[in-house]
């Protein structure tokens, strides 16, 4: 069993930095598994941002390539996702997400574990 705590929400103007943060508790029985950071706002779908394989691949959403990096800091059991230049449009409640099998990784349905969120508000 996985479990995932997300940390880091704030509110902030357009063009800070923040970094999220994902304590991850227990393992996963694949070796091979993706960690991954969504997001969703009112009314909106859950959407991938970033994921990291557990070989080191990572994958962007286009709107925030460039701008976000999400890494994984293995001693402390964490998941972190470093967003600068943050947008209006970036507000959003941000989700970690742990998978097992997953073939498309911006897909939710394919983790079998979720974090409560972490709120992010940007202001113009």
């Amino acid at each position: 069993q996985v479990q995932l705590a997300e940390s880091g929400g704030a509110s902030v103007q357009s063009g800070g930095s923040l970094r999220l943060s994902c304590v991850v508790s227990g393992y996963m029985r694949n070796r091979y598994n993706v960690m991954s950071w969504f997001r969703q706002a009112p009314g909106e779908e859950r959407e991938g941002v970033a994921a990291l394989d557990s070989d080191g691949r990572t994958t962007y959403a286009e709107s925030v390539k460039g701008r976000f990096t999400i890494s994984r800091d293995s001693a402390k059991n964490t998941l972190n996702l470093q967003m600068s230049g943050l947008k209006p449009e970036d507000t959003a409640m941000y989700y970690c997400a742990a998978g097992e099998y997953v073939a498309d990784r911006f897909l939710a349905s394919e983790y079998n574990y979720w974090g409560q969120g972490t709120q992010v508000t940007v202001s113009a």
